[in-house]
């Protein structure tokens, strides 16, 4: 059972560290700059909405904000069968929008397919209706297409929160995310896009299954089967908040981590050698999925071994936990910085644990 113990805390390492300086030494070794330039092509921004009437008015005035030429420029919005004003708001933009109004939800695929083939850009620029977006986005995610080993760039997604103190292990959490996605790109590409904002070349572009949760890899991973490599750009930027209502983030991470599921039934060639980026896929991707399992496996390991050593470790890991639960129960406890670490390390860990009951079960949304 130490061996055990071991294997589970090497491998959770390497999943929440380990992979970061694999990519840190690669980045040392063999640096692959972008080579940005000036360049306006025709430009589609696609977005997909289901019942966002609260939010499409705020958002068509800050595409209208977009430092980009207005002639290059089209805005291509699909109503998924929405109840609410969103069809209506559309049609009443109409011809400044290029409205695709579907009577019945099919999903966001199938939303997000039907809006690419109304779309005559060169660029598809892909964003959700949710986040504002910085009026010089558009110009820097087409300014790394002037790389022709280009073929999709990531923006960056900022997140604020009104409870700074409470959600702060998300931000540090976050901030490691963006860091691996960093050096992922400066290494090569990355294995998955910011969905609030992204950009391919329209020859790039594969249509997405009915049902995909997770377009923001499902796209790329394809761009990167192609030969062509998938970019970070941060200057990019998306703004959006974190999440305060209680459970809300949590419903999120659960639904991203269901995706992950989903994409191995879906494109199974994710993880066969015809994956170029197979190696990453797993380390970023798959790794953090099994995670739940190995802490368990870790947990009895090390309270069955015996010795001081195992002993001292086994009752770590349950006030570690402990303090997690106190974290949930009362969120003002997240103020105490280790509290709030432990409960949003925990949070994430339960939510990939239900990821895999929900794709086991056969339970899955399309939508939030």
């Amino acid at each position: 059972m130490r061996l055990v113990f071991w294997v589970c805390l090497a491998l959770i390492g390497y999943a929440y560290f380990g992979y970061a300086v694999w990519l840190w030494i690669s980045v040392r070794i063999r640096r692959r700059p972008i080579r940005k330039g000036t360049l306006t092509p025709t430009v589609s921004v696609i977005m997909a909405a289901r019942n966002e009437a609260a939010n499409l008015p705020a958002k068509l005035e800050n595409l209208g904000l977009l430092k980009y030429p207005k002639e290059l420029l089209e805005i291509v919005v699909a109503s998924d069968g929405s109840t609410d004003r969103t069809a209506e708001i559309l049609r009443e933009q109409v011809p400044a929008v290029v409205a695709v109004i579907l009577d019945e939800s099919g999903g966001k695929a199938q939303a997000l397919n039907e809006a690419v083939q109304r779309a005559k850009g060169e660029v598809l620029v892909f964003l959700d209706a949710r986040q504002y977006v910085d009026p010089d986005a558009v110009l820097e995610l087409v300014s790394c297409f002037a790389d022709l080993e280009v073929g999709a760039v990531s923006g960056e997604l900022l997140l604020e929160s009104s409870s700074s103190q409470s959600q702060e292990g998300l931000g540090i959490y976050w901030k490691i995310e963006k860091m691996v996605r960093k050096l992922e790109s400066a290494s090569g590409s990355v294995v998955g896009v910011t969905g609030a904002i992204y950009a391919i070349r329209r020859e790039l572009y594969t249509p997405i299954p009915a049902g995909t949760i997770l377009d923001d890899v499902f796209v790329p991973m394809n761009v990167a089967r192609m030969g062509k490599r998938v970019v970070f750009e941060p200057l990019a930027i998306a703004r959006d908040r974190l999440f305060s209502e209680k459970g809300k983030e949590f419903s999120r991470k659960v639904r991203t981590l269901t995706g992950n599921y989903q994409l191995l039934r879906l494109a199974p060639w994710l993880i066969s050698p015809a994956n170029p980026l197979l190696f990453r896929f797993v380390s970023h991707k798959l790794l953090r999925l099994v995670v739940p399992l190995l802490l368990l496996l870790m947990l009895v390991a090390s309270g069955v071994s015996g010795g001081a050593f195992y002993r001292g470790i086994f009752w770590i890991q349950v006030l570690f936990y402990v303090s997690a639960l106190c974290g949930t129960l009362s969120p003002s406890a997240k103020k105490f910085k280790p509290v709030g670490i432990a409960s949003t390390f925990v949070m994430l860990n339960a939510a990939a644990a239900l990821a895999f009951y929900n794709f086991a079960a056969g339970r899955k949304k399309v939508w939030l």
